[in-house]
């Protein structure tokens, strides 16, 4: 009995967390940052950010990230102070939303 009550405690749980308390959890992966150079051709965008926790970055640094989608970079231009959410994968890091800080 104990087994099914976790079960539905953790589905529970899931559904929960897809609606608007999820949203909450997705912005706190949000990363603070200006953009220093896009490079549309190569689909790659240069930001310089603090720290990035959701990443393992503990220290402000300058990067360059590809973009997952590369209509991203029209979003946006040098300069812009934005928030991003990326994530690591075989390639390096990818952006995979960005927008203008408000």
């Amino acid at each position: 009995m104990n087994r099914m009550i976790r079960i539905a405690a953790a589905a529970t749980l899931a559904l929960s967390l897809s609606g608007p308390w999820g949203a909450a959890f997705a912005q706190a992966a949000f990363i603070n940052g200006e953009v220093k150079k896009i490079d549309e051709g190569a689909g790659k965008i240069t930001l310089k950010h603090g720290p990035a926790k959701s990443l393992g970055m503990d220290e402000p640094m300058t990067m360059v990230y590809r973009v997952k989608d590369p209509t991203l970079l029209k979003q946006v231009k040098v300069g812009d102070k934005v928030r991003f959410e990326a994530q690591e994968g075989d390639g390096g890091f990818t952006v995979t939303a960005i927008q203008k800080a408000k």
